[in-house]
């Protein structure tokens, strides 16, 4: 975490620094932060609705109910994710998806990019049932196609420096499991032990990082597997319904293994300011204390989807009635109201870390919520 939190304090400096800055385009590049968002579904903002065949889309209700005008973006929520709040407590909008972009327009891709899709994995074969999505191999290809433009706008040098200062935050493994090692169809549970699984999910993240590293991150922000085993569609697997403890154990191996790579990173690799989130402690603590944190529910979806195929808040489900009650908005995905409060722990534990670090904010306002839809679930 200490690694993680001078990663942090330092993107805040950055952030406060230039909070007050306004200028033309040309000072788009000494703005700060910059934000670069790799991910999964945890992460998009609606890459996957620019994908005719994607089986992974989110840009129909009831998602987006407590979003902003009640808008389904392709969140696979029912509000903001947790990038969007912690992008808040920077005082920088969150980025917009990839696809939305004109690579003709400067402004579009000077000031941060998401490239999180859907249904991505570390591994390529990770969401292949999918049909149409940007794996993370793909979405660095998306960042090299950025940062070519960006050169080619403002200059190498230019290019090279706001790339350097940029925050670079990653947030995939979940679909590495969820949709491919448990799943029976998949060869990879079959072909690999779990230790032997780690170690192939490893060394494509080595080489995936080294890869954003020589195109230039340097603060780069890993989300840490959360515990897998207590999501919906993951306990109700078990015959009582409680988490599944070994899902939970191979997510605590893979963090393991995940934080000894970035440390490692750090060690060799010059400027290397890489950290990783521990969000398997932070949802873990929602999920065994709800109420501590406002919550009565944790152990199903507000959608009520646990057990139906895909486990998403298709337009026919029924959402509960207080959204703000439950920790899982479906099967998968966590709740607006969770999001928020996930952003203010880990913005916490990140910011505590480090002696000196800058105050946190006040929690992120969040969009005001919508009328419960009808008719609804207890």
């Amino acid at each position: 975490m200490a690694a993680l939190a001078a990663l942090v304090v330092g993107i805040a400096v950055i952030a406060l620094a230039h909070c007050s800055v306004a200028g033309s385009t040309a000072d788009a590049a000494a703005r700060g932060p910059v934000t670069y968002v790799f991910g999964d579904s945890m992460s998009e903002v609606g890459n996957n609705n620019y994908f005719q065949l994607s089986l992974a889309k989110a840009n129909y209700p009831w998602y987006g109910i407590d979003y902003p005008k009640g808008v389904a973006t392709g969140r696979f929520t029912n509000g903001r994710t947790i990038g969007d709040y912690m992008d808040a407590k920077f005082g920088i909008p969150s980025p917009p998806p990839f696809l939305s972009l004109s690579m003709a327009n400067e402004d579009d891709f000077l000031t941060g990019v998401n490239f999180a899709s859907g249904g991505a994995g570390i591994l390529n074969e990770t969401g292949v049932y999918f049909v149409e999505y940007f794996s993370f191999d793909q979405q660095i290809s998306c960042f090299e196609s950025v940062k070519k433009a960006m050169i080619a706008k403002i200059g190498k040098e230019a290019a090279e420096q706001t790339v350097n200062a940029a925050m670079f935050q990653i947030g995939l493994g979940s679909n590495d499991y969820i949709n491919n090692f448990l799943q029976p169809f998949m060869a990879d549970g079959t072909t690999y032990t779990h230790d032997q699984f780690i170690r192939l999910l490893v060394a494509t993240l080595d080489r995936q990082l080294k890869r954003l590293y020589g195109l230039g991150a340097r603060k780069v922000a890993f989300n840490g597997l959360p515990p897998l085993g207590c999501i919906p569609a993951q306990r109700v697997k078990s015959a009582t319904g409680e988490c599944l403890e070994h899902v939970n154990s191979y997510a605590v191996q893979f963090n393991a293994a995940a934080k000894k790579l970035l440390d490692g990173m750090n060690a060799r690799l010059p400027g290397a300011q890489m950290g990783l989130a521990d969000c398997y402690s932070v949802v873990m603590e929602l999920i065994q204390h709800p109420q501590k944190h406002g919550f009565t529910t944790s152990d199903t979806s507000c959608c009520g989807v646990d057990t139906k195929v895909g486990g998403l808040c298709l337009p026919d489900s029924t959402p509960c009635r207080d959204r703000k009650a439950y920790v899982f908005w479906d099967a998968y995905h966590t709740s607006d109201a969770a999001n928020r409060v996930i952003a203010d722990r880990l913005w916490d534990d990140m910011t505590s870390a480090s002696a000196g670090a800058p105050a946190p904010r006040a929690s992120a306002p969040g969009p005001a919520a919508a009328p419960a839809p009808s008719p609804s679930r207890a």
